[in-house]
């Protein structure tokens, strides 16, 4: 099975009544950020699967290519570098 990235991004939504509008996963109250935050500090992807029964692995690589095209498509501005 090949998963597009076009695919995975439609797992992402947004409600404006669920989460005050913060991208979710398909429409469940379970946000993005919550899903990057539990892999920053160092939960397995399983252990979030196992925790969060209604997700599924492509939700969880959704999240992260979300992630990704923010960074991706960040604007850079010169800042001052540190001495």
């Amino acid at each position: 099975m090949s998963i597009t990235n076009e695919s995975l991004l439609s797992r992402i939504t947004f409600d404006h009544n669920i989460l005050g509008g913060k991208p979710i996963i398909r429409g469940m109250r379970i946000s993005v950020a919550m899903i990057l935050e539990l892999l920053s500090k160092g939960a397995a992807m399983q252990e979030i699967l196992d925790d969060y029964p209604d997700l599924e692995i492509a939700d969880i690589y959704a999240a992260l290519l979300y992630a990704y095209r923010l960074v991706a498509n960040e604007e850079i501005f010169e800042r001052a570098v540190a001495s």
